[in-house]
């Protein structure tokens, strides 16, 4: 195995295990590695950090096996004039989501190859980081003031969360970061929101994978490295995930949503560097170093 290819590998499953649950954007991190360290074009670069998606889906599943367990066996008793039930609720949310996502997240990835001409986003990222802090105070004002929660997601939920999804097909918006925040201002609980939202990255993350494979085949390093790079970011990402819940147990939700928002401001900051060209140095010594 190519040394430098197996580092590549090991490095961007690494990023991607760990920044798919942040409101930093999994891809645009993927993307920039990718750039700075094989000199990739960024629409290269962004189709490896969608590939790797399939990796992180494999570790919410194994996360989350009850709950998914759960929503599948709702189905043989789905019926649409019960759709939002309490027994249902999630079923319809997952699909309704899904199926809004995959139309926004489509529509964006036949585009993908002029919106991503270059690192983009980091403002956008950066827009997430101010939302979250701002959501954070939000939540902590609820717990003052004893305000209810969600306890069932609903259509407006299914929907608007859909449409965060599939913008988080773009190199620099945080699907996690998006939808986190859209079902924490939507009342719901803040570990609830992640179980929502990172269940709902599963077809998500497996069908972008997918598509990019089909699309393009394999990219960037050749196939046993990426079948490494997605076994590093299953694994990373379910010891990530593992810890941001346990965190969210021993912490008030608030409080780690102001500390997420501000390091959403700081990957938005590092991004808008990229953007403009102010890390061409840094690309330059990391590919001599390699």
């Amino acid at each position: 195995m190519d040394p430098r290819a197996t580092l590549l590998a090991l490095l961007v499953g690494l990023v991607q295990g760990v920044l798919e649950w942040l409101p930093v954007s999994s891809e645009g991190g993927v993307a920039l590695v990718v750039a700075l360290l094989t000199g990739e074009s960024a629409f290269d670069a962004t189709q490896f950090a969608l590939f790797l998606h399939a990796g992180t889906a494999v570790a919410a599943l194994a996360f989350y096996p009850e709950e998914a367990a759960g929503v599948l066996e709702s189905v043989p008793a789905w019926r649409p004039r019960d759709a939002f039930g309490a027994d249902r609720a999630d079923l319809t949310f997952y699909g309704v989501a899904t199926l809004v996502s995959g139309v926004v997240g489509l529509s964006i990835y036949a585009a993908l190859s002029e919106a991503a001409t270059e690192l983009a986003g980091g403002a956008f990222v950066a827009a997430v980081g101010v939302l979250l802090v701002g959501t954070g105070l939000i939540q902590r004002a609820a717990d003052r003031w004893g305000l209810g929660e969600r306890e069932t997601p609903g259509a407006a939920d299914a929907v608007l969360v859909g449409v965060c999804q599939g913008l988080a097909l773009l190199p620099g918006v945080s699907r996690s970061g998006t939808t986190v925040s859209a079902l924490l201002l939507r009342g719901h609980e803040g570990e609830r929101a992640l179980q929502l939202s990172f269940l709902l990255s599963i077809p998500a993350s497996l069908g972008a994978g997918l598509l990019v494979v089909l699309d393009e085949g394999v990219p960037t390093i050749p196939v046993p490295q990426a079948v490494l790079a997605l076994a590093v970011s299953a694994v990373v990402g379910y010891l990530t995930v593992g810890a941001l819940v346990a965190l969210v147990r021993r912490v008030a939700f608030w409080g780690v949503c102001v500390g997420f928002g501000a390091l959403a401001v700081a990957g938005g900051g590092l991004l808008v560097l990229a953007e403009h060209g102010w890390l061409a140095g840094v690309q330059d010594w990391l590919l001599a170093a390699v």
